[in-house]
């Protein structure tokens, strides 16, 4: 995942929202295995958010409550998949707000 000096980052924010980082070439270490747990619970999550988002859509449900709580699961699940495609070693994009 990290070599040797580099820093992996963490599937969780600090305080602030800023990005936690680990600098350690331990992979064995807690923390790299706690991450690595989080990073592949996260990508399960998201699986099954993506499976229950077709279920919702296909249901041609107009509610806006329902809709409105799936987009911002949907966000949260990005964001995610995101952090761990860049921890995995991918190239970041820039998130773009309106």
């Amino acid at each position: 995942m990290t070599t040797q000096d580099e820093l992996r980052l963490l599937p969780w924010a600090g305080p602030d929202g800023k990005p936690c980082y680990l600098s350690t070439d331990a992979r064995a270490g807690y923390v790299s295995r706690l991450a690595d747990h989080i990073e592949a619970f996260q990508l399960g999550m998201a699986s099954q958010l993506l499976e229950h988002s077709h279920q919702v859509l296909d249901d041609e449900t107009e509610d806006p409550e329902e809709l409105n709580l799936l987009a911002a699961q949907l966000s949260s699940a990005l964001r995610d998949v995101l952090r761990v495609a860049t921890s995995r070693g991918r190239s970041p994009v820039a998130p773009r707000r309106p």
